[in-house]
């Protein structure tokens, strides 16, 4: 059996050394673009701002590597065409255009950055950043700026900010919506990040979307409205991505809203073409419908059921819940399933308890505020959570990310045994005291 994946990304690579735990003997090849594998793009704003001291520290795997476990990774070329009949994907390299055959062909094409139209987004000056070579782009810019927009405030975003902020660039981060990570966190909840970055000097204007950008052939200065000005020598296009899609439309896969459709098996419209990462759509566990997770985690979950399907085992990918984590600077902020505003969109009367606790005991040294949000449906089933504290924040999204698998609802959950040490927790969980604030609701 041969195997071909395009896309070296956490969705193709880990799909390729699944494959390979379970089958010793298959063809494996990877097609990828990009020059280095086995890296994750999570990590870049975090050589940016020194905290990781070299990109090199991020690559954790090269070509070679994955050659001694008998997987063809073929980086810098183009897959420019798919003939799903004859089972064919044509790829060009610098120097010539070559036409390989497969038994299974794995789509892992991930995501393109979305540039928003606006005048000046060509530019010098302007950066995307989707992987290495953009980092590097961005961090030789960074020798002679003084001052930084990134405009989009999701996770990358505002990591990348943050990063610029530390090597003390002059940085305004703006989002066109009236908060920061509005698919993750509540309004109430992001104001606390927006406080917390202020605080750190970075300017965060809200609400606003950048008009254009102007400059006499590099970006000087970026208009917002109609009139205000703010000047940089650089600006961040953090403004999110798109599956990338051409080349399932071209093996003639079903695509849905977002990306390619695929099944519990990662399987497409097409008999033995696959795909997984952020070119395809998850379930939505709370509802059932169609969504899309480009996450890593997704990613390298997903890769894991393929590898199952691919190699005749039995697998499923289970529903999402989109659960996320984040540093920047002191401050860890966290989340999983449905907001507020989600649940009332998609016509779910929220019932909502915020709490603030501390992350140890009182009289422990160096306690940290904790703010936990907590979002229920009309019977008490928990649909969503959202914490932002100095510590201890990924752990407690976890146990909420099972619980609302589980479907647990407050009243379970304020009722189960947690563990207790005053270095690491309240004798009461801050978890337990959200639950038990929001259950009172319903008496």
């Amino acid at each position: 059996m041969k195997v071909v994946i395009v896309g070296g990304g956490a969705g193709g690579i880990s799909t390729a050394s699944n494959i390979r735990k379970i089958d010793k003997d298959c063809e494996i090849v990877v097609l990828t673009r990009d020059d280095k594998v086995a890296y994750s793009p999570c990590a870049i704003p975090y050589v940016l701002s020194g905290t990781i001291k070299s990109f090199d520290d991020i690559v954790m795997r090269t070509p070679e590597d994955y050659k001694s476990k008998d997987i063809d990774v073929i980086t810098e070329v183009e897959v420019t065409a798919v003939d799903s009949d004859k089972k064919t994907v044509t790829y060009e390299s610098k120097s010539k255009s070559k036409t390989i055959t497969y038994d299974k062909l794995v789509l892992a094409t991930g995501g393109k950055p979305f540039v928003p139209p606006m005048e000046g987004v060509d530019l010098d000056g302007v950066y995307q950043i989707r992987n290495i070579e953009d980092g590097k782009k961005v961090q030789k810019a960074m020798e002679t700026a003084k001052s930084a927009i990134v405009t989009g405030a999701g996770l990358i975003g505002i990591e990348i900010a943050y990063a610029l902020m530390k090597q003390g660039l002059n940085v305004t981060l703006s989002e066109m919506l009236p908060q920061i990570v509005p698919r993750s966190l509540d309004k109430d909840m992001s104001d606390i990040l927006v406080k917390y970055l202020e605080m750190e000097g970075i300017n965060v204007v809200l609400g606003k979307p950048i008009t254009k950008l102007i400059g006499d052939g590099k970006v000087e200065k970026a208009c917002f409205g109609d009139e205000e000005l703010i000047d940089a020598d650089m600006v961040i296009l953090a403004t999110g991505v798109r599956a990338e899609l051409e080349l399932a439309r071209m093996a003639g896969c079903d695509i849905g809203r977002w990306a390619i459709l695929v099944n519990d098996r990662m399987e497409t419209s097409v008999e033995d073409i696959y795909a997984v990462g952020d070119c395809v759509e998850s379930k939505d566990l709370i509802l059932g419908s169609n969504t899309i997770s480009q996450l890593g985690t997704t990613a390298v979950r997903e890769s894991k059921t393929l590898a199952r399907t691919i190699c005749n085992k039995k697998s499923k990918f289970n529903p999402v819940l989109n659960s996320m984590v984040s540093k920047v600077g002191k401050l860890e902020f966290g989340a999983v399933g449905y907001t507020t505003s989600f649940a009332q969109q998609n016509r779910i009367r929220p019932v909502v308890q915020k709490v603030e606790a501390l992350t140890r005991a009182r009289y422990y040294p160096n306690a940290k505020p904790m703010d936990i949000k907590v979002i229920c449906d009309g019977n008490g089933t928990i649909i969503g959570c959202q914490i932002i504290a100095e510590e201890r924040v990924a752990e407690r999204i976890d146990t909420m990310t099972l619980a609302i698998t589980e479907g647990l609802t407050c009243f379970d959950l304020s009722n189960m045994e947690f563990a207790y040490a005053p270095p690491v927790s309240m004798v009461t969980d801050p978890l337990i005291l959200a639950v038990e604030e929001v259950s009172k609701k319903f008496n």
